[in-house]
């Protein structure tokens, strides 16, 4: 139920000054739309949350969380990992990024079982304990990267080519140009 500000203009590129109060998911749709009309689409316009999240996952191949909310991705994730759907996740924030792909269903190449988000973020955190997007800034060239990434990620889940960011971290530091890989594993303890 988010509608597009002038704010994300920038960085949500399938926005335009004419979408400026529309619905960002009617506005994506449009945006698919325009590129190829042979598509099929489905807009959906409801706020993600823990009543509505299994249902809305439930089905897909992959899911792509590139939410600015910890709460959100934290739903997203425990949905994922209930329906055994692998989840890429990314983040952005100011001129960093980073990324990672949960899939806790699959084993690892031990053949141990691959982490969970909560493995990599505590589940106590809250949305207050991060600074909100309006308040520090988001470059937009650094949601290309991340969302490129992205793009990689799930391509690769989707077509079993190449080895997706599984228990492993990705990221980005916009200022120097660098990338940092921090490898982490499931907690032995279910916390």
């Amino acid at each position: 139920d988010d509608v597009v500000s002038i704010s994300n203009l920038q960085r949500q590129i399938i926005h335009r000054m004419d979408d400026l109060g529309v619905n960002k998911a009617h506005s994506a749709q449009r945006f698919a739309r325009d590129l190829n009309p042979e598509t099929d689409l489905l807009a959906i316009a409801e706020r993600l949350d823990d009543t509505n999240c299994d249902a809305l996952v439930r089905g897909h191949d992959v899911v792509l969380d590139g939410t600015d909310r910890y709460r959100s991705r934290q739903t997203i994730a425990r949905a994922c990992a209930r329906a055994e759907i692998p989840l890429v996740s990314g983040a952005v924030n100011m001129f960093d990024g980073q990324l990672c792909v949960f899939a806790p269903h699959l084993a690892d190449a031990n053949g141990q079982p691959s982490p969970r988000f909560h493995d990599l973020y505590p589940t106590g955190m809250r949305d207050e304990d991060f600074p909100a997007c309006e308040a520090t800034g988001i470059l937009g060239a650094s949601t290309g990267v991340i969302g490129s990434l992205m793009a990689m990620e799930a391509i690769k889940l989707a077509t079993g080519v190449g080895e997706p960011l599984i228990g492993r971290l990705l990221m980005y530091d916009g200022r120097h140009a660098r990338f940092t890989e921090l490898e982490f594993s499931r907690m032995a303890e279910d916390r």
